[in-house]
């Protein structure tokens, strides 16, 4: 399933949202058109590599690994997810509230990603441990669990393709709601030892994340608006 957009339109122009697709596009084709070298230079020195982070080294790389993606796929994938349901997120929290949070659960992410290998089977946890997580991924999984709160009911217009290709109207906690369910079952299966370039821990902590702090700040949705007619007679003479 791939979600195509929202039925759910927001009240202001979401210009944070725009600004940090905007920023993740311009970095990944920075280091892209220099060559592959660049890039793969780019995913180790600026993502997370999570023996640094435990030994309080490259702290910084906690937020610029999340404005650095593998390839096109991955960049497109996360930017369409964001595009999506980052503008109505965005008109809940305020502009600056959630630029902040945006960080917040990536940070969450990380911290999700670094315990699962933590957690893992000794030979799987010391390689993981050297390799770099990078992606808007985590970030952007708080933002889906931010949006599930706040907007359960809205409308997502998703492509389906099996042996028939449609396009079918799927409420948001149904659809992000079995996204989750997916991360987790394939995150507790990594834990036995399954290798996969997809950090699963990490959108489920991001996820996580999203949720408490919505919970915890209590954020709501802006009301609609109603609009009210008002009829007058006026006498024709």
């Amino acid at each position: 399933m791939l979600p195509l957009y929202d039925e759910n339109r927001s009240y202001t122009t979401p210009i944070v949202t725009y600004m940090l697709i905007a920023a993740n596009i311009i970095v990944f084709f920075f280091y892209f058109f220099q060559g592959i070298t660049s890039l793969e230079y780019a995913m180790k020195t600026l993502g997370v590599i999570p023996i640094y982070i435990i030994n309080g080294r490259r702290l910084w790389t906690l937020i610029t690994s999340m404005f650095i993606h593998a390839d096109i796929l991955h960049l497109g994938g996360n930017m369409l997810y964001l595009y999506i349901f980052g503008d109505n997120v965005e008109d809940a929290f305020g502009r600056l509230k959630y630029l902040l949070f945006y960080f917040l659960c990536g940070f969450g992410a990380s911290f999700f990603h670094i315990l699962s290998i933590m957690v893992s089977l000794p030979n799987i946890r010391a390689l993981n441990l050297r390799i770099p997580a990078v992606g808007a991924s985590g970030a952007i999984s708080g933002v889906l669990g931010a949006y599930m709160v706040l907007y359960p009911n809205a409308r997502i217009r998703t492509l389906v393709m099996t042996w028939i290709i449609t396009i079918v109207t799927i409420p948001a906690y149904y659809y992000i709601g079995a996204w989750f369910l997916y991360q987790f079952l394939m995150g507790i299966w990594s834990l036995t030892g399954l290798f996969s370039n997809v950090a699963f821990w990490a959108h489920v902590g991001g996820f996580i994340t999203g949720i408490l702090i919505v919970k915890l700040l209590r954020i709501k949705p802006k009301r609609r608006r109603r609009i009210i007619y008002r009829y007058y007679y006026v006498p024709v003479y």
